[in-house]
């Protein structure tokens, strides 16, 4: 006899339809397992054998044949393992076959029977709803996951007996429903605020710029300065994010398997800080078939990479692509696969190996060869990616020892936000939000730059020798500043302002 049941896979950041087909035949007993289905899939034919005689059924021994179609799509994960049971019970005529061609079925089975929560539920679920499914079967666990997405009904499933008496009318399951805190999605989380900091004050402002544009930012300071403090104060004072962004956001860390069981949408912007040890894997995502990495789980949020010269000068390089086109694109021999990373990059630095170059009260103890090698890790076309390039300066006793509170991070972001109005009401007619984002076709059409302003420019251009890039960034970074004075107009004191924080070594040759 034969079965269809529908279950999913995740390819990317995707969900992926599976067609689970069963034929149940005469001859000697069997159990394969065909369309390209990896070891934790293949190994699923014993969890679902089991799990079935653990649940009290009896099957009469067949040659049962699994197809998972498409079948020239590598499949992996034990997510699986609850669309196949259904699939054998179905063709074995134990459960309704018209009945289960309305569900999608998605979990992984102990032997006892029971089910496990997988990760990746949430694209599994958009799929469902994508292809017109009403009804969507999984492990308790999952259910808050699964009802982020509306027109759903949500079935949370104990053992696979339960599957088996549903069906069969002989026992009632009801629909999972939202849990209160997962519908508070404008809930901001208590985080460090810039109220915190003393002094720093061309830093603040400089991540301010940031911010507000989506822009890079390198600090480089000595030791001690507060370059991390300043750092992770950044999340504070970002946009409060909307329902696609953190659909987005949480739908790639429920297949990363990093999203808490019942932790609904994610609502604040993510802040990652890998250790400079990282592999390229780890920081692009990868592995056979390809999992986020870093710069993906830093979507719409921040990447924080402290102490930057000491992070493999491969691993940097692998940047590239991710902070120009916004989105990482990784080959395998089993097909192409997508994640977007379009993050803020917040780099960190000290200026020589021992970190006291240009310190007024402590010498620096770093030979120029010393000097030249530290500062040789980070390659020019990385640095041309950034944006905003500051000093942080040590602090004074009197700037140390002061009680007066500076301004809030809730004061910056109102001014942060209000920026990023203006922007998105400029570029939603191009799909995009901030002044970071834009090419030099739109910078040219959307840039009006004042007389002065284009004067400046000309002079910056010729005695810098900038790169097409250098010059669009330093136009966008003046846009921003624009728009946080509500300028309709660049003028030539915006760009004297984003000039302040070019590139150093650029700088000197004025």
């Amino acid at each position: 006899m034969f079965a269809k049941i529908f279950g999913a896979t995740t390819a990317g950041i995707d969900g992926i339809l599976i067609e689970v087909e069963t034929d149940v035949a005469n001859g000697l007993p069997a159990f394969d397992i065909v369309g390209l289905p990896d070891v934790a899939i293949k190994e699923s034919k014993e969890r679902v054998r089991t799990a079935i005689k653990n649940s009290g059924i009896k099957l009469p021994p067949k040659k049962i044949t699994i197809n998972l179609a498409p079948a020239n799509l590598k499949k992996d994960g034990c997510g699986l393992d609850l669309p196949i049971a259904a699939a054998v019970l179905a063709a074995y005529g134990l459960l309704p076959q018209a009945r289960c061609e309305r569900a999608m079925f998605a979990g992984e089975l102990s032997l006892e029977g029971n089910l496990r929560s997988i990760s990746g539920i949430l694209p599994i679920a958009i799929q469902c709803r994508e292809q017109g499914l009403q009804e969507l079967f999984l492990p308790v666990g999952n259910e808050q996951e699964a009802l982020l997405v509306d027109g759903l009904q949500v079935y949370p499933i104990v053992k696979l007996i339960d599957i088996i008496d549903f069906f069969n009318g002989k026992k009632q399951l009801f629909p999972a429903v939202k849990a209160a805190s997962s519908t508070e999605e404008n809930e901001r989380p208590v985080l460090d605020d810039f109220s915190d900091v003393q002094g720093q004050f061309i830093a603040k402002r400089a991540l301010e710029i940031a911010a507000a544009g989506g822009h890079n930012v390198l600090m480089c300071g000595a030791p001690g300065t507060g370059k991390t403090m300043l750092a992770r104060r950044m999340p504070s004072i970002l946009p409060s994010m909307t329902r696609q962004e953190a659909l987005e956001i949480t739908k790639i860390y429920s297949i990363a398997g990093l999203l808490k069981n019942g932790a609904g949408l994610i609502r604040h912007r993510p802040f990652r800080s890998p250790h400079h040890t990282i592999s390229n894997a780890g920081m692009i995502g990868g592995g056979r078939i390809p999992k986020p990495g870093e710069v993906t789980l830093s979507h719409n949020g921040v990447l924080f990479l402290d102490e930057l010269p000491e992070f493999n000068k491969t691993t940097l390089e692998v940047l590239r692509q991710p902070l120009e086109d916004r989105q990482i694109s990784i080959v395998r021999i089993n097909g192409a696969y997508t994640f977007p990373s379009n993050f803020i990059l917040i780099a960190s630095m000290n200026p020589c190996p021992c970190g006291f170059l240009g310190d007024k009260d402590r010498p620096c103890s770093c030979t120029p060869t010393e000097i030249k090698r530290y500062t040789k890790k980070i390659s020019g076309p990385l640095l041309d990616r950034i944006d905003i390039h500051i000093q942080v300066p040590r602090l004074a006793y009197k700037e140390m020892i002061t009680t007066e509170k500076t301004e809030s991070s809730a004061c910056i972001r109102e001014r942060v936000e209000k920026a990023r109005k203006i922007q998105t009401a400029r570029l939603a007619p191009y799909s995009l939000y901030c002044n970071a984002q834009m090419n030099h076709a739109l910078i040219k059409e959307l840039c009006f730059l004042t007389k002065g302003a284009q004067d400046m420019l000309r002079t910056i251009f010729d005695q810098l020798k900038l790169s097409a890039r250098s010059y669009d960034r330093l136009i966008k970074v003046s846009r921003t500043i624009a728009d946080l004075e509500s300028s309709s107009t660049v003028t030539d004191r915006h760009i004297a302002e984003a000039l302040q924080f070019k590139n150093n070594t650029e700088l000197r040759e004025l």
